[in-house]
């Protein structure tokens, strides 16, 4: 039976390709000429990835985490992986530091609201959910093409990509 699964994960190589070329850049700019402000990527497990920005004032805050997102853009991973909803944290003296979390892998809610969106369709596609991956089954190789466009049209805030399609 022809089949997809339907992940959130971002190019880890070009996402710590577009750290070291932010970093490369911070260090030439002359507006962070002797300031701390630089970008971090912290593996601690396959699902919990953070970048961390540092900075000197919320002005430079802001001004890495703009060359971070070009970066971003010129390597195609898309910026809606990071989360920048949290608030600085202050360090010792004037530096401050950002944890912005990583999006990897398809939570139990985004599950169940993909799971709904196909149910709701009308589409002759079944739905399971599977560790961190939405596993899409159907008979016909245009149902689940219907239904990838579907998802990619409904869930414009989530960068899903569609791995291991069977026909």
């Amino acid at each position: 039976m022809p089949s997809f699964d339907t992940v959130i994960e971002p190019d880890l190589v070009e996402l710590r390709n577009a750290v070291e070329q932010a970093n490369k850049e911070i260090g030439t700019r002359f507006d962070f000429k002797g300031s701390s402000a630089l970008t971090e990527l912290a593996d601690r497990s396959a699902k919990d990835r953070e970048l961390t920005l540092y900075a000197d004032s919320d002005f430079q805050l802001q001004q890495v985490r703009d060359v971070l997102l070009a970066r971003l853009a010129k390597r195609s991973v898309d910026s809606r992986f990071l989360d920048f909803s949290g608030t600085p944290q202050k360090l010792g003296g004037d530096r401050l530091k950002l944890a912005v979390p990583v999006k990897s892998g398809v939570d139990v809610e985004t599950g169940k609201k993909i799971q709904g969106l196909l149910k709701a369709s009308r589409f002759k596609v079944q739905a399971q959910f599977q560790g961190d991956a939405v596993r899409v089954s159907g008979a016909k190789r245009d149902e689940l093409q219907a239904a990838m466009a579907l998802l990619r049209k409904e869930l414009p805030e989530l960068p899903l990509s569609f791995d291991n399609f069977r026909a």
